[in-house]
């Protein structure tokens, strides 16, 4: 067997060592004994480990772990299971039984099931559910007896050291693989201890305690009620203001599946103890559904006069009208928004399945003005190329660990002013004409390096170079202010295509819609802020020759 240290283990041991200098003083004493235990540990067993711990579940067979720098799975197996980190005997649950097993093997443990051979697996299980409630061990259930399961009772406590480290449970050890592997590339930031993603041990179980409520929420079946849930999530202490905007998003998932089972007083009480952008909207919505029009009045005029954002904005100025002729009040006309210019093209049906997008890009491009597919990768990445530092400042409770896309607060509202001077140094480029250097150089000197805003896979130097040269910079910075003001909302919804004119050094943005297609609300906004600041923008309807069908179209105004 190889003597050196697999990659995998080197990498999850580089982990334990960034946890345990970091957090250090907020181990209990189990972790401080596994992490004094495991580096003791011979390597196959330690392996084995880290093997099991980057795969799904936490219930192997010994005949599925074969890995030649590991050798033989029971000798590897026994320094864990005398620990009692693994389990070589779990009680199975028919469907865990299932779930390990292949329906070979499942036919020969249960011959009465007079299914048949060609039965498929999820129909043997269904039929044997009713008499086989109970849980058992492998053997029990009558497996090869060559074969051993062995269940990862360590999981939980090595998931808790992931969240220490990685500030989430969404992300695992196969990051370190990617990272080596070249398929992923990160900022590399400076931190601090005011850095870490938890100051004390209650904000890890206040994370714990989220993460089983948002569980129980995707839980199939009916689960706990709205309700219940509402005071089990809203009972956990948080001293955190990152956890605090995850309890405000839970919150919101809650309401809205209150609002599915049409329990409306649920949705009502739990979408006004939610903080998160369009709770306020969801409340309306709810209220003019249950007969309550006086209440979504008020709350939508409230809304109208200080709108959260320019989403909640449009939505309340759709709805107020409705809502006052159903109360007998004169309706209120919306404010006219900017006149963004349409027409429609016709064209060949393509021969071969081809996005309408894509179409109308290849009809409308020249040699003289060619027309390139971008949709939101374009001002996205212009953006992420001119605020790299910004975007990537070491600001405190930003970022936990070395594998971060972005900054943790992306998304909260102090966003940018809690980075103002390094975002003002950014935009005063857009002033001074630098802009053009700082992004060439982020764009060779960052390729590749993941990022929030930059599209890597759509960027070349010649859509840059077309970009820098006919975009002015008085236009740029009306894109990135719009993106900054509201990073969640805005950062989508761009037209598809863009047009651009060399030689005199002008563009034009162009939404495309196909036969039937609609407008989205966000590329609405997006359309009216363009044609309110003079950018030049327009709607092209794609319309089939030949194609009788006329769609629908709609004024994008």
């Amino acid at each position: 067997m190889p003597t050196d240290v697999p990659y995998y283990l080197l990498n999850f041991e580089r982990a334990l060592a960034w946890v345990t200098e970091r957090y250090d003083d907020l181990f209990s004493p189990g972790e401080r004994a596994f992490l004094e235990a495991f580096g003791r540990l011979p390597q196959a067993s330690r392996a084995l480990l880290v093997r099991m711990l980057m795969r799904k579940g936490t219930l192997f067979r010994a005949s599925r772990l074969s890995y030649e720098e590991i050798g033989c799975p029971l000798a590897a197996a026994a320094p864990l299971v005398e620990l009692g980190w693994l389990d070589p005997e779990p009680r199975l649950t028919l469907d865990e039984l299932f779930a390990l097993a292949t329906r070979p093997e499942l036919l020969q443990m249960f011959p009465a099931a007079a299914l048949g051979k060609q039965a498929r697996k999820a129909d043997l299980l269904d039929a044997l559910r009713v008499s086989h409630g109970d849980a058992r061990s492998y053997a029990a259930w009558g497996a090869p007896q060559a074969d051993q399961v062995f269940h990862v009772a360590i999981a939980p406590l090595c998931d808790r050291l992931r969240l220490m480290f990685f500030g989430n449970l969404h992300q695992d050890w196969s990051e370190f693989v990617l990272a080596d592997l070249g398929v992923f590339k990160y900022e590399s930031v400076s931190f601090s201890p005011s850095s870490r993603a938890f100051q004390k041990r209650a904000d890890i179980d206040a994370y714990l305690a989220l993460q089983a409520c948002r569980e129980a929420l995707d839980a199939p079946g009916d689960g706990d009620s709205a309700e219940a849930l509402c005071a089990a999530i809203l009972a956990i202490e948080i001293d955190n203001a990152w956890l605090e905007t995850r309890r405000a998003k839970l919150l919101f998932r809650v309401g809205q599946h209150a609002e599915r089972q049409q329990d409306w007083e649920a949705a009502l009480a739990v979408f006004a103890r939610s903080a998160w952008p369009g709770a306020r909207h969801r409340r309306m919505r709810v209220l003019e559904r249950c007969g309550r029009t006086g209440d979504a009045l008020a709350l939508a005029l409230q809304a109208a006069a200080a709108p959260e954002s320019e989403e909640e904005s449009q939505r309340v100025a759709r709805m107020l009208p409705r809502l006052q002729r159903r109360a007998g009040q004169p309706a209120m006309r919306a404010a006219p928004a900017g006149i963004v210019e349409r027409s429609t093209i016709e064209l060949a049906r393509p021969a071969a399945p081809l996005a309408v997008e894509y179409a109308a890009r290849d009809a409308l491009s020249s040699t003289q003005a060619p027309v390139h597919y971008v949709e939101n990768a374009l001002i996205n990445s212009l953006f992420g190329l001119l605020c790299w530092e910004p975007v990537f400042a070491a600001i405190p409770g930003a970022f936990f660990h070395p594998f971060q896309r972005g900054p943790a607060d992306l998304h909260a509202p102090d966003f940018r002013t809690r980075r103002a001077d390094v975002f003002s140094r950014a935009f005063a480029q857009l002033g001074d004409g630098t802009y053009r250097e700082t992004i060439l150089r982020h764009l060779a000197s960052k390729a590749g390096v993941q990022s929030p805003f930059v599209f890597w896979g759509v960027l070349t130097p010649e859509l840059i170079a077309l970009a820098l040269d006919c975009l002015p910079a008085a236009h740029l910075a009306l894109y990135f202010e719009r993106l900054l003001a509201d990073i969640h909302g805005n950062r989508s919804g761009l037209p598809d295509l863009i047009r651009f004119w060399p030689a005199e050094r002008r563009y034009e943005l162009i939404e495309v819609k196909g036969p039937g297609d609609r407008l989205q609300d966000n590329q609405i906004r997006w359309l009216q802020y363009c044609a309110q600041h003079g950018m030049p923008v327009r709607v092209v309807d794609v319309r089939w020759i030949g194609d009788t069908a006329t769609g629908s179209v709609e004024a994008a105004t």
